[in-house]
């Protein structure tokens, strides 16, 4: 009961103390990472700690999601990682071309994030603070140049995880009948709709830091108003997937 009720108190930390994770927690925090599930156990993932003051900075501004100047909390990048399977492949000499499909990639994607989940899941128990940062899709080219990224790798998010300093109130989630089927899909109706958005409007109003006025469906036509990160095909594709 203690887990659950860590798990729906949930929500992103932007801001953290000074406090230094120890060597043994920052290890238990990657062998969380570690024993997430994972298809087929291919264990396709990597994930690389940003330790240099300078490359962190420089990923924050590439994201443009700046945390206490770089200072505080723990930094990680979540790499998507098929380069170590064709390296398996290459000592057998045996061919690489279904390492590059779309569903190869997809599982990778999704052991990468089950990864990132797991160690915050195990974070958060541990009473830390954590923000995922999607931000850093925002220039893949200069991210994998930056974390010197070979064939086959995608950097999917990052990861902060740190002692909060202080933390936003928890975001109401959609309704649990606007998000469970059962035995069919399950659509949104206009009432539902209307429902989270008087409760989301509610919350931006009241919560401590950044305040606004804004609902949910207008959040979520705003972000869909224009393509975002048109060049990620193009990553992928100079990465060696083939589409």
């Amino acid at each position: 009961m203690e887990l659950f009720e860590t798990m729906i108190q949930h929500t992103s930390v932007r801001s953290f103390t000074a406090q230094k994770l120890t060597l043994e927690l920052k290890q238990q925090l990657i062998l969380a990472a570690q024993s997430a599930s994972s298809s087929n156990f291919l264990q396709a993932f990597s994930i690389i700690a940003i330790t240099d003051s300078k490359k962190r900075k420089t990923i924050e501004q590439l994201a443009h999601f700046s945390v206490d100047n770089g200072n505080n909390g723990e930094f990680y990048v979540f790499v998507a990682d098929l380069n170590k399977h064709a390296q398996v492949l290459a000592q057998h000499n045996e061919p690489s071309d279904h390492l590059r499909t779309i569903e190869s990639l997809i599982v990778a994607t999704i052991d990468t994030t089950l990864a990132a989940q797991s160690m915050a899941v195990f974070a958060e128990s541990e009473k830390l603070g954590v923000c995922y940062v999607g931000g850093i899709r925002n220039d893949l080219f200069k991210i994998k140049e930056l974390l010197d990224l070979p064939p086959l790798t995608y950097p999917i998010f990052g990861l902060f995880i740190g002692y909060p300093a202080e933390k936003n109130e928890v975001k109401p989630r959609l309704p649990i009948a606007a998000m469970l089927g059962t035995n069919t899909y399950r659509a949104l109706t206009p009432a539902l709709i209307a429902d989270y958005d008087k409760k989301m409007a509610a919350y931006y109003q009241q919560r401590t830091t950044n305040n606004q006025q804004a609902v949910w469906s207008e959040k979520v036509r705003h972000h869909f108003d224009f393509p975002r990160r048109q060049d990620t095909g193009d990553f992928l594709k100079e990465q060696g997937f083939l589409f």
